[in-house]
């Protein structure tokens, strides 16, 4: 049904041959008390003008107006440019056709036609109360629309980083595995120590006990020097301490480097809650290419050529989240063998970030489509494509730019800028 069919009132028309005292006689009845205007209909219910309320009143003030006029029909007096609309118009479309032709002060109502023939009478202010109310509810949910794409952009941002956490997952467990293996392997080494301490301390006691005896022998003490001997024979203690001191700093060496890749994993994981804090960008690449490393290393040589650069008011995990994904995307654009220059600077005003590879490169055709949500060339299964439209808008939200240039089968350059100044709107939709 019709919206405006039901704000059409069944008002009865006049008729072009009505005379101006039965128009008046008839604004006087009960039926009309509310209406400023009435359509004109011919024989075939089609509407050819409208009379109002107002020309009545312009006809009758004039000094035997009614006299004059009285007698006269209506088409000589009726508005033939009708204020009207069709009844299949949109509410939006009637009310803006309205707001356009009406006049102030407002002194007609508007006829709404089924293609042009008589369907009711409505008024205006009743039109453009319902658009207001419908204006309303319309900015409500757009409201709620866009708070549930907020929400649905963080969970969206949250999901692409716990994928790309989740494709380093095997590589980070191989990095801890190595310090872990040596880890291990040292602690079982000194285990051997202690256990042929244990020998030793055994001897000492033991000579120590046959010493205190009262009723010792020099054969009793003879033996026990002999079993201390035999205990210290297959051991150069100097050496042996000098050993465990190594063994013990390449212990606390491997602890640290699990320890370094369960914090960096930990920062990047973690669901931001819009904390901001003074970083420095270099930190930032650090943290990235650890989590990374595993991916890179067996193909990609890394060069850095990081200037000391000024901290920035940012969200560090969104930020390792950009560059982990451009670092990646830098190793599976490298086929074989390649490099991977970073370099950082700053101005007056911005620092910037720049990685190149020396990968396959970007065709021009898509090198325009590359932030577009989705947009992938890897076979399906092998990218989401969303990593580059989240660093985008990751970047833009900071309120800093990305630009990229790349050539097919040299490479890419991606350069990111972050301004010095603090930001007011940090990107916080991954919370």
């Amino acid at each position: 049904m019709s919206v405006l069919r039901a704000f059409a009132a069944n008002i009865p028309c006049f008729k072009p041959t009505d005379t101006i005292n039965t128009v008046a006689d008839a604004f006087l009845s009960p039926v009309y008390k509310n209406c400023l205007s009435v359509a004109v209909v011919n024989e075939q219910q089609q509407v050819v003008g409208m009379i109002s309320r107002h020309q009545l009143n312009d006809i009758f003030l004039k000094k035997f107006g009614r006299d004059l006029f009285g007698e006269r029909v209506v088409s000589d007096f009726m508005r033939r440019d009708v204020l009207a609309v069709d009844v299949d118009c949109s509410l939006s479309t009637a009310a803006a056709f309205i707001s356009k032709h009406m006049v102030f002060p407002l002194s007609e109502d508007f006829v709404i036609t089924d293609e042009g023939f008589y369907v009711g009478m409505a008024a205006v202010l009743h039109l453009l109360s319902a658009m207001e109310k419908q204006i309303s509810q319309s900015s409500a949910d757009l409201n709620r629309a866009y708070q549930q794409l907020s929400s649905s952009q963080a969970q969206l941002v949250q999901s692409e980083k716990m994928a790309a956490l989740g494709q380093m997952v095997a590589g980070v467990a191989h990095e801890i595995n190595t310090p872990l293996g040596y880890v291990n392997n040292n602690i079982e080494m000194v285990r051997e120590f202690f256990a042929q301490m244990q020998f030793i301390v055994n001897a000492h006691e033991q000579l120590a006990n046959t010493l205190l005896a009262p009723n010792t022998s020099d054969i009793d003490v003879a033996e026990s020097l002999a079993a201390l001997d035999d205990a210290k024979s297959d051991m150069d203690l100097t050496q042996w301490f000098m050993d465990l001191d190594t063994l013990f700093n390449d212990t606390f060496y491997g602890v640290e480097q699990i320890s370094e890749l369960v914090t960096g994993l930990k920062d990047f994981s973690r669901v931001d809650q819009a904390v901001t804090d003074n970083v420095s960008l270099n930190d930032c690449i650090d943290n990235a290419l650890l989590i990374a490393r595993n991916t890179l290393k067996y193909k990609v040589e890394v060069i850095k050529r990081l200037e000391n650069i000024p901290k920035i008011r940012c969200t560090a995990s969104q930020i390792n989240q950009v560059l982990l994904n451009l670092f990646t995307n830098a190793s599976q654009a490298i086929k074989d063998k390649g490099y991977l220059l970073i370099k950082t600077w700053s101005d007056a005003s911005s620092v910037y970030v720049s990685v190149q590879d020396t990968g396959c490169g970007i065709s021009p055709e898509n090198l325009s489509r590359i932030f577009d949500p989705f947009f992938t060339t890897k076979p399906v299964g092998e990218g989401t494509g969303l990593g580059l439209s989240i660093t985008f808008k990751i970047i833009q939200q900071h309120g800093g730019s990305v630009r990229v240039v790349s050539e097919v089968g040299k490479g890419s350059r991606f350069v990111i800028a972050l301004p010095l100044n603090e930001v007011n709107d940090v990107y916080s939709a991954a919370a």
